[in-house]
């Protein structure tokens, strides 16, 4: 079997897609994109694609490495991202090929189903009490939310107050048999950090999530050592050396992303990586169906699973990434959980009619917001 063809399709700043062909008939899908970057990483991907015309889609490890480290510079969330995409459509492929899903070719099923969480968010206040209880309603037992918008480098009492109140009033709604996490997103400087995180533990959260800067991952050991609340983090970090800093320094929760840490062969290697140092993996996904296929299918077959961040809420009705999807209900979870994918290679069906229909040729917009502090200066988002 031989790649005869790869296209890349970019539906939006936020989601590009390619599918890769080849001369036995078989084509695998992936997702490599990259917010705000969708059409720089899509580029990287047609470079790339050079090195694969031709050659033999099953030495997925080969290619790999052929893609991450033959251009001599590697690494970073574009590169990355490119060589993400591809290796998700080559696993794809394997799995048709073999008709079995990707789980089952990287050792087999841990689990039967995997816990799912969605972000109870909402515009002014650090969590919603009402849309938290709607995803109870829909049978979700893990809940995530975000402080409201900038945070300054030392903050007053009463910013601190605040948050730590929401984050009250949303437990209190929410009752004590829920898991809650709140995103920091980069925002929190270190002392920031050190002082709301002991605000924390009557909380009883799951994680703090990103409590710093991908570029400060070497004083996240400081924030773990004072912090009664877990850390998690990983979302910005690239490949297994980046994660092994900040494993080393004790965090409780990795959370690569599939579709920018290097595709299923680098966060399969991470979540092994992880499991020495007794932490728990729990896949990034903001993105399409392809991604959260493609992180299920690692959270399947690794012990150490925790839980799994929700690409879309399914319990909204359809939307532009499940219209992808031939059936999207196999990523639909019940009850809070979504069942093991049985279906080959990815598990997902893509209708590429849609896909073709989807593809946006025009200005794809300003992406990510840009949030300015009071005296105009730059403000994490």
């Amino acid at each position: 079997m031989k790649i005869t063809a790869i296209e890349t399709f970019v539906l939006s700043n936020r989601r590009a897609l390619v599918k890769v062909s080849t001369d036995e008939g078989v084509s695998g899908w992936g997702e490599h994109t990259l917010e705000n970057w969708a059409r720089t990483v899509t580029a990287a991907v047609e470079r790339m694609s050079e090195h694969l015309i031709g050659a033999d889609p099953l030495a997925i490890t080969r290619l790999w490495q052929n893609l991450a480290r033959g251009g001599y510079y590697r690494g970073g969330p574009v590169l990355s991202s490119a060589v993400a995409g591809l290796d998700q459509a080559l696993w794809d492929i394997k799995g048709r090929w073999l008709d079995v899903p990707v789980h089952e070719l990287l050792g087999g099923p841990t689990r039967d189903h995997a816990r799912a969480y969605a972000h109870a968010n909402r515009d002014g206040r650090t969590g919603d009490p009402e849309l938290a209880k709607r995803h109870l309603a829909a049978g979700l037992d893990l809940l995530k939310v975000a402080p409201r918008g900038p945070v300054g480098f030392i903050e007053t009492p009463a910013r601190v107050d605040e948050i730590v109140e929401q984050l009250g009033e949303l437990r209190q709604a929410v009752g004590g048999h829920v898991d809650l996490c709140i995103d920091l997103h980069g925002r929190f400087s270190v002392p920031m950090a050190r002082r709301i995180l002991p605000r924390l533990e009557p909380l009883g959260l799951a994680f703090a999530e990103e409590p710093l800067r991908p570029e400060h991952s070497d004083l996240i050991g400081d924030l773990v050592r004072c912090s009664p609340v877990p850390i998690a983090t990983g979302e910005r970090l690239y490949q297994r050396t980046e994660f092994r800093r900040i494993l080393e320094a004790g965090v409780a929760v990795v959370q690569p992303d599939v579709s920018h840490a290097g595709g299923i062969t680098e966060v399969f290697r991470i979540a092994t990586q992880a499991e020495v140092y007794d932490a728990q993996v729990a896949p990034h996904c903001p993105l399409g169906p392809l991604a959260l296929a493609a992180s299920l299918q690692i959270a399947f077959a690794v012990p150490n699973f925790y839980a799994q961040e929700l690409s879309f809420d399914p319990h909204l009705g359809p939307s532009d990434d499940t219209r992808l999807m031939r059936d999207p209900s196999v990523l639909t979870p019940v009850e809070g959980r979504v069942r093991r994918l049985t279906g080959p290679g990815l598990g997902v069906e893509i209708d590429e009619d849609a896909v073709r229909a989807a593809v946006d040729t025009g200005p794809l917009g300003p992406g990510s917001p840009i949030w300015t502090h009071g005296d105009g200066s730059f403000a994490e988002w």
